[in-house]
């Protein structure tokens, strides 16, 4: 897929995001949710899921060179471990006798 040119917007027709052509490069994506990211961003949470060539024919975001370098930040965090065993009226490991 060819660069966006700069100061112009590219619907994606498979995930629906917005990829803003910025000059140097560095293309903005606009998320349905959240701040603007990258195209790495958009990459390590969407794109690289893609199953078949007709998808992957169809998305801004196949180029590597277009991307760049995808880090750690830019997938999902897992998920904070909660502690529930005071929300459940327990205390300790809930093996308390009445």
């Amino acid at each position: 897929m060819a660069a966006i040119p700069p100061g112009s917007r590219q619907r994606c027709s498979l995930c629906q995001v917005e990829i803003q052509g910025m000059v140097g490069g560095n293309d903005l994506v606009h998320f349905s949710q959240g701040a603007p990211g990258t195209r790495a961003k958009l990459w390590a949470r969407v794109c690289q899921y893609l199953r078949s060539d007709e998808q992957r024919a169809q998305c801004l975001n196949q180029d590597a060179a277009l991307r760049g370098t995808v880090v750690q930040s830019d997938y999902y965090a897992e998920a904070p471990l909660l502690d529930m065993g005071g929300a459940m009226g327990q205390t300790g490991g809930g093996s308390e006798a009445p």
